[in-house]
């Protein structure tokens, strides 16, 4: 361990193999626990030299009364949904909320975190911007005990709760549809690899081809960074394949848009010729023609339930032991993929 290494909880609670929260009920001498679990913890707390931690715990009971939120973009209208579920949550249980945008950008991201806690929030809402793939500084927040809780765009290395719709499933509901609209060479646009939503809805896109037969060895995926100009060039690669699809499924609605445009630009008949889906149900997509196919998900509902996990937490209605909520998504099938039989 390194030399001024301050020993947290957490350190504890793994090497004792027990939850943070019993690990934090022992050194309160809770009467809930078992003595000898109790003893057992504070023992170890002893050997690995822990401090209690004054500080934070003067900061848990003179709160700020803020909750920190970092979103991709302000723009997006189902993040502007999850802050207003999020903004509505906390207003009622008597917090603020102080919101960053990260741009897309890991960099902003981090400064967005430092500067929430620099600003002593009680707790971050975290959604993962498209450039993120290296965790440190969440790992940073998890090591100082830091509440905070990540939703829809998430990772699975850091163990802390997350809220995030069933993107499988979704990506599932709308490559069903374009099969049984008759199509059988479908794409998926998909975004950046990394991102936690890229995977999950290629697994839901490659489960509706194997319910009907396709190999996966016939699944036509192309990747774009998710930028006007990435989604455009991948466009323009599909259309001049000789054997091009009969049918997209694009992993977000305004890269779907994109791919609209091009298609028009190009001559190419909507569904008639190549068939469209998106996901996530963004207002524009009920208005361009064709109106989109899409996957509604719940972005309200999303950030008030984060909101409302996070809050129990710092209140202890709830432990702090990482939990999961998978929120449904619904079809909404529009002109874009209706095929005349």
């Amino acid at each position: 361990m390194k030399k001024g290494h301050q020993v947290t909880m957490k350190e504890i609670a793994r090497k004792l193999g027990v939850s943070v929260s019993t690990v934090s009920r022992a050194l309160k001498d809770s009467p809930e626990l078992h003595p000898d679990t109790k003893k057992k913890i504070v023992e170890a707390a002893k050997a690995m030299n822990y401090q209690y931690n004054l500080l934070a715990q003067s900061l848990r009971i003179s709160r700020s009364k803020v909750l920190g939120v970092i979103v991709p973009e302000l723009t997006s209208h189902f993040f502007s949904s999850n802050i207003s579920g999020i903004s509505d949550t906390a207003y009622r249980r008597g917090y603020n909320v102080m919101i960053c945008q990260s741009n897309e950008s890991y960099e902003q991201e981090k400064a967005n975190v430092k500067t929430l806690v620099s600003s002593q929030v009680d707790g971050l809402l975290i959604s993962l911007s498209r450039e993120t793939k290296s965790y440190e500084h969440l790992q940073e927040l998890y090591d100082r005990e830091i509440p905070f809780i990540m939703f829809d765009r998430v990772t699975e290395e850091i163990p802390v709760s997350k809220v995030t719709v069933d993107d499988a499933h979704g990506a599932y509901l709308a490559v069903h549809h374009l099969l049984e609209q008759g199509c059988r060479k479908i794409a998926y646009f998909s975004g950046p690899e990394d991102l936690y939503i890229s995977k999950k809805r290629k697994e839901g896109y490659l489960e509706a081809l194997k319910e009907f037969g396709i190999p996966e060895s016939e699944a036509r995926i192309y990747v774009t960074d998710l930028t006007p100009e990435g989604n455009r060039k991948i466009s323009l690669q599909m259309i001049a394949e000789k054997d091009r699809p009969d049918a997209v499924f694009a992993m977000i609605d305004p890269l779907a848009i994109d791919l609209m445009t091009v298609l028009k630009e190009k001559g190419v008949k909507i569904p008639d010729e190549i068939a469209l889906a998106g996901f996530t149900n963004n207002p524009t997509s009920a208005v361009v023609d064709p109106s989109l196919t899409t996957i509604s998900q719940p972005g309200y509902e999303m950030g008030k339930i984060a909101a409302n996990h996070l809050l129990d937490q710092l209140d202890e209605i709830v432990s702090d032991e990482p939990q999961s909520f998978v929120l449904q998504t619904t079809l909404v099938a529009r002109e874009s993929s209706k095929k005349k039989h």
